[in-house]
């Protein structure tokens, strides 16, 4: 599938999710990938790695990967600069034990057959490879491909061929319910113009409030967690 979106455009798009703007809705799951990932990738080798991005289209997090690996090719049904292979994960087009390392993020929730596409990413993993995966909890559905939420249980029953698999949410249940506030303000508000005036406006409030707020008061329930993390390790 050919794409209109310039080279440009991706990288903007991709810095963004990198390093989001506090004015982004989703600047608290987005911060907080960031940290997880960083602190996780510590464990993998320190170079000479293979790293396979499914759902590349756009690789926000390749710039924590450019100096370790020795090859990073992207899959994506939807071609852009950065895809190297338009493909589907639920049939990855390379040889098994291939890959040190696959990144997979917010991908699954448009993934016909999820559960293919983790054996696929499985399968192509050499033994001892990593999985870094993050899937969406609490979110609107944006397209007609959008198909799937995932929880803490159907994240483990999900990635049960790995022979360890480690969960994380993305900020606790108060950045949850501010994060989905955000997102409804700048979603649905009408006129549209009022949606990109709050979003300049009353979402970077929304944001430092809820971080304020998991600072006075710390928590570890993440039954309303927006976002969930996942490393896994064949």
């Amino acid at each position: 599938m050919q794409t209109s979106e310039t080279l440009e455009q991706i990288e903007r798009e991709a810095r963004e999710r990198l390093n989001p703007s506090l004015s982004n809705p989703s600047w608290l799951v987005l911060s907080r990938r960031r940290e997880i990932l960083r602190e996780w990738l510590s464990r993998l080798p320190s170079g000479n790695i293979c790293v396979l991005d499914v759902g590349g289209r756009l690789q926000p997090y390749r710039p924590f990967l450019q100096h370790r690996a020795t090859r990073y090719l992207a899959l994506d049904p939807r071609y852009t600069p950065l895809v190297n292979v338009v493909g589907r994960g639920e049939q990855i087009p390379f040889a098994s034990d291939t890959f040190d390392f696959v990144i997979c993020t917010q991908m699954l929730g448009y993934a016909p057959e999820p559960a293919r596409v983790i054996a696929e990413i499985h399968r192509v993993l050499k033994p001892g490879g990593c999985l870094f995966l993050s899937v969406p909890s609490i979110y609107p559905c944006d397209s007609e491909f959008d198909a799937w939420r995932y929880m803490r249980c159907s994240l483990r029953l999900i990635l049960a061929p790995f022979r360890h698999a480690e969960i994380l949410a993305e900020r606790t249940s108060i950045s949850g319910l501010f994060r989905s506030i955000n997102v409804w303000l700048v979603m649905f508000a009408r006129p549209r113009m009022l949606g990109t005036c709050l979003r300049f406006t009353v979402v970077p409030v929304l944001n430092l409030a809820a971080a304020g707020l998991e600072l006075l008061f710390p928590t570890t329930d993440d039954s309303f967690s927006a976002n969930f993390s996942a490393w896994a390790q064949k």
